[in-house]
């Protein structure tokens, strides 16, 4: 298949069929968030049964986690060496049992690079059997390079927003279960920095993540087994330029005044306590004081 048979396209079809026609090393990161076999029966107060168009959320689940690791396998191949993938799920309980995405993600090619904690700001279970459960997981996922296992390090205006990402879901969008464009922003500025690659979204829903990749200017492969999200995608991606604002509104979140290293060469604080150093005494000061004042309001 040549490049221009798949650069800026979105394959309407399965999945794991559609990659297994993409050519090797073709992809530098991508971003995406299958469905998550919740049975179509799950809802809560504030939150519908989530039903896709196209396709059951209701397999078995050893089907369905067999599934996962092949398409993230066929994901892997087509990465680059030293490329990413951040993969978007969320811990499941069922009939009193966890079901967690370490379940099957330790049995794919990828090395677990982090686990980020997606805060989405919302009940998503207003029963009292758990405490609410108002997080999702992202899971940093990355193919080696020379048998390096660790990777390069992140810029500093990327590494500074944590691992725990807080933004509420995509509302006004009507497929049932969108991320923000915040979030694809975010990984994809985060990795590429000012460099310019290809993204791939293997279940790219309503298009989000190549809204993302086209504002950062990178090419983009989608694929999503509903013609009618197909067809949501293709008209965003037209109207692109009406989601520009919320996309800079993440990437201005991407700056740091002075760097770690910046702070250590002037001498400054850089949150290691020495005994004798009066500025760094001054923190630990304040902390004390702040930690006997809570205490004693507490008690």
């Amino acid at each position: 298949m040549s490049q221009k048979e798949y650069i800026n396209k979105i394959f309407q079809g399965d999945a794991l069929t559609v990659l297994k026609g993409l050519p090797d090393k073709i992809v530098d990161v991508g971003v995406t968030s299958p469905p998550y076999n919740k049975g179509e029966n799950k809802k809560g107060w504030l939150v519908k049964n989530v039903k896709y168009a196209g396709v059951s959320d209701k397999i078995n689940e050893d089907k369905y986690q067999e599934n996962q690791i092949d398409v993230l396998n066929e994901v892997f191949r087509i990465t680059k060496a030293g490329g990413s993938f951040f993969y978007n799920h969320k811990i499941r309980w069922e009939q009193g049992r966890i079901i967690h995405p370490m379940d099957w993600l330790r049995k794919t090619k990828w090395v677990i690079r982090q686990e980020i904690i997606w805060d989405r700001m919302i009940a998503a279970n207003i029963r009292g059997w758990r405490f609410w459960q108002v997080e999702e997981r992202i899971y940093w996922l990355y193919k080696p390079e020379n048998k390096n296992f660790i990777g390069k390090e992140l810029e500093p205006k990327h590494a500074l927003l944590t691992s725990m990402w807080r933004f509420s879901p995509e509302r006004k969008n009507s497929h049932p279960a969108p991320f923000p464009i915040a979030l694809p922003v975010r990984a994809i500025y985060s990795i590429m920095n000012d460099k310019n690659g290809v993204v791939i979204d293997p279940y790219c829903g309503s298009g989000t993540t190549l809204i993302a990749a086209k504002i950062l200017k990178h090419n983009y492969v989608g694929i999503d087994i509903s013609g009618e999200y197909v067809e949501m995608a293709e008209k965003r991606l037209q109207d692109y330029e009406n989601e520009l604002r919320c996309a800079q509104e993440e990437i201005c979140k991407h700056i740091v005044l002075k760097t770690f290293k910046e702070r250590k060469l002037n001498g400054e604080f850089t949150g290691r306590y020495k005994p004798n150093d009066k500025h760094n005494n001054s923190y630990y000061k304040q902390d004390e004081m702040n930690l006997f004042s809570y205490t004693k309001n507490v008690k």
